[in-house]
């Protein structure tokens, strides 16, 4: 079935018209794709004449290349087509690995280092592809820019770099959906970002930045939708998801988000991310009946914690998705740590690291080791229900480690634009939870497009 076809009330400008310059023998657009002729022949000799070792290391200085140029490139005049450009040479220099790692044992994506890799991050210009301004960060004047500069790599194999052109081949004529808190949106917008790096699209609906309650895109050359829906229980839910000025939030955990549920049946790929709201005060139904609250004695309701209430919702949201014999794709992502570190939300030198923690520096936590696990086991149960032939395939996007990693990928103080420009504050709201863009949640689509790519 296809996907939906969604009514495109709103368009991205096209790319401004170029202009010429004299002084060059040949203009910049032709020395671009005579450049990216050349790397093209160079790469072919290396993939077939070249042992495996050897083709490795030269892979390695390509994406080297092609990352440190495209601050140069961005900066000429012809972003659209020096952004094209530079995908195409990671793209097809990646194309060769990701073909032939995927013939190799499957990979452990979710255990890892983070390597120094200058310019891997720095992909998109996020003020463009309009991201939460909140998360801009380079726009909003963060001058330490040094979190751009790493890679995740996994333990036992190598992560390739995001290939627009292959994800989009990979869900051609489908939608992708994102599906719970602001963290499904943080990914969700990171990929809307890599995408339009490398294709032509079009937003279709945005909400207003404070809300970002529901985002698509179109990505018409595939035919891709991709969406993002607010949900932060994946059930119906009322209160203080909704107005933050309100003391807890009303939750129905029989019963899917209204406005994903609408749409549920013309998702294809859907990313579920939701485990910072059951954190918060609740009170839980079940039908009519009160079941139980989380976080808020008062109310003389039975308190039943954040683990049950979340397992119920995961459970619900899986079987919702996998009832009705639509073929898709769902992927569980697990828990995303904060980084606030004995620093309060008010506190404006929070999150104020530099670096990723090297393996072993930083331990999870017991709440997150348990909310990644309810995650994982949730979407196990799922599949075994589904069974091995069933229409409906269910993956785990486990992302707690590497996030856990990078308590210098937030905002921070930098979610407001200048913060310090009148020095700083004794007390200022701070982001510790979610990432830049770019930055390291842009590694969780990487992830994902080889779980997408990856045969049954």
């Amino acid at each position: 079935m296809a996907a939906c076809k969604p009514l495109h009330s709103s368009s991205q400008k096209p790319p401004p018209a170029r202009s010429t310059n004299p002084g060059y023998f040949l203009s910049k657009t032709v020395g671009i794709w005579l450049a990216f002729g050349s790397v093209s022949l160079a790469l072919l000799h290396l993939i077939c004449c070249s042992p495996r070792g050897a083709q490795e290391a030269a892979f390695t200085q390509v994406l080297q290349y092609a990352n440190d140029a495209y601050s140069k490139l961005t900066s000429s005049g012809y972003e659209y087509t020096n952004r094209f450009f530079m995908n195409q040479i990671i793209a097809l220099a990646s194309n060769f690995f990701i073909n032939s790692e995927s013939m190799a044992q499957p990979c452990d994506y979710s255990d890892g280092r983070w390597v120094w890799a200058p310019g891997h991050a720095r992909r998109y210009n996020a003020t463009l592809c309009n991201v939460k301004q909140a998360q801009d960060c380079l726009r909003n004047g963060r001058p330490d820019t040094g979190y751009l500069d790493w890679r995740w790599q996994p333990a036992g194999c190598r992560l390739p770099a995001f290939d627009a052109a292959a994800f989009l081949s990979a869900v051609r004529g489908k939608h992708v959906a994102f599906v719970g808190d602001s963290m499904a949106r943080n990914q969700g917008e990171s990929l809307a970002c890599l995408l339009a790096a490398g294709a032509p699209h079009r937003v279709v609906h945005l909400d207003p930045d404070y809300k970002r309650h529901f985002m698509r895109w179109a990505f018409p050359t595939h035919d891709v939708t991709v969406s993002v829906y607010w949900a932060p229980f994946l059930a119906r839910a009322t209160g203080k998801c909704e107005d933050y000025s309100q003391p807890y939030t009303f939750v129905h955990l029989d019963v899917p988000g209204d406005r994903w549920a609408k749409d549920a049946d013309t998702m294809d790929v859907v990313v579920l991310a939701a485990s910072h709201w059951v954190l918060n005060p609740a009170i839980y139904h079940n039908g009519s009946e009160v079941v139980g609250a989380h976080g808020f004695p008062e109310l003389n309701h039975t308190e039943i914690g954040y683990a049950t209430p979340m397992r119920e919702v995961y459970r619900m949201a899986l079987e919702r998705l996998s009832s009705g014999g639509r073929p898709r794709t769902l992927v569980a992502a697990t828990f995303s740590p904060t980084h606030f570190e004995n620093h309060g939300f008010d506190d404006p030198m929070a999150c104020s690291k530099k670096q990723p923690y090297k393996e072993g520096e930083k331990e999870l936590g017991d709440m997150d080791k348990q909310l990644r696990s309810i995650v994982i086991e949730e979407a196990e149960a799922a599949a075994q229900r589904n069974g091995p032939s069933g229409a409906v395939r269910i993956e785990v996007l486990d992302v707690t480690k590497l996030a856990a990693m990078r308590p210098d990928g937030h905002p921070g103080p930098y979610m407001h634009r200048n913060p310090f420009a009148n020095g700083v504050p004794e007390k200022m709201s701070t982001d510790c939870l979610h990432f830049c863009l770019p930055g390291p949640a842009d590694t969780f689509n990487e992830i994902l497009q080889q779980i997408l790519m990856k045969r049954r």
